[in-house]
């Protein structure tokens, strides 16, 4: 198996190398492509639609139902941005894969020691075979008593599939993420936050505090409007009060990505007190493609910490 998830969250870690710089999102509606031009000039983007039906996400069976039209629609979305290099970073839908934050009393320092004792652990947790899955982790705090660690598994089929089809784009995914880790990274702020990825088949609440991820909920939506609306909601209110109980102070911003826009996500809520504020504006200027409804959080996010990086050295 290729490369498999890079957690490597600049919020969450300084991690040791950086990321390549482009990157691309799949979706059912079509494909995302990022990249840096110039180190230090903004992202520029593109997006390539896809047919109804051509990518269907989930943890079994086959997800690309039409390979061939989804590596185009890589290939297109790429090439329009001009990557310096064939290395990409993927970010997948959140509902293909299942982050947890582990408490253990040690962690072995080696990776390769350290992720059958991941696997051991995540057996129970998920329901598909650990041992050819993609795992990746990352220590968010150690001390003598404790160590704490991000972890991202799914299906090691459900990777590979998505790999090809980037590779039969012509391209290399130098690092896997999901949607929502990687649009964490759209913002610099260090401080407490509250965030919420909206796609067509999810929310994904997430609470990040400093270099710790307290919360990653991903809750599966339902076809039905009414029903949808209750359970983004529901899914937000849910992550509202764990942020006072984790924080001892209510939330006054929520930070906001997703396929809707900002006023109509906030018109859903009904929140005077919440204050929505859309994690990765799109930029009044500059060089991107119709990009439709597509969320921009993913892949400016994931380019982040690759331009952090490379400015630092």
């Amino acid at each position: 198996m290729g490369s498999i998830l890079n957690l490597n969250a600049a919020k969450l870690a300084g991690p040791a190398g950086g990321r390549p710089p482009a990157a691309v999102e799949v979706t059912p509606e079509g494909v995302l492509a990022a990249a840096l031009p110039v180190l230090g000039r903004a992202p520029v983007y593109a997006f390539a639609p896809l047919p109804p039906g051509a990518l269907v996400p989930g943890i079994e069976g086959a997800n690309l139902r039409q390979p061939e039209v989804v590596a185009a629609a890589i290939r297109t979305a790429l090439d329009e941005v001009s990557p310096r290099k064939r290395s990409v970073t993927l970010a997948l839908p959140d509902t293909l894969v299942r982050v947890f934050v582990l408490d253990f009393d040690s962690l072995p320092a080696k990776a390769v020691e350290a992720t059958p004792v991941l696997r051991f652990r995540l057996r129970k947790m998920v329901p598909f075979d650990v041992e050819h899955a993609g795992v990746s982790y990352q220590v968010l705090s150690q001390d003598k008593d404790q160590t704490r660690a991000l972890a991202a598994i799914l299906p090691g089929p459900v990777l590979a599939e998505y790999e090809a089809a980037v590779r039969a784009a012509g391209y290399e995914p130098g690092a896997v993420l999901p949607s929502s880790l990687a649009a964490l990274e759209a913002t610099e702020s260090m401080e407490a936050m509250l965030a919420a990825n909206l796609s067509g088949q999810a929310l994904t609440t997430t609470i990040a505090n400093g270099q710790d991820l307290l919360l990653y909920r991903t809750l599966d939506l339902p076809d039905d409007p009414a029903q949808r609306m209750s359970e983004i909601q529901r899914g937000i209110a849910v992550a509202a009060a764990y942020y006072e109980d984790k924080l001892q102070a209510r939330p006054q911003r929520l930070y906001y990505a997703g396929n809707s826009n900002v006023a109509e996500f906030e018109g859903w809520l009904d929140d005077p007190a919440l204050e929505i504020v859309e994690l990765a504006p799109r930029p009044e200027t500059g060089e991107l493609t119709a990009l439709g409804t597509a969320c921009i959080a993913a892949v400016t996010g994931a380019l982040a910490f690759h331009g952090a990086q490379a400015g630092t050295q």
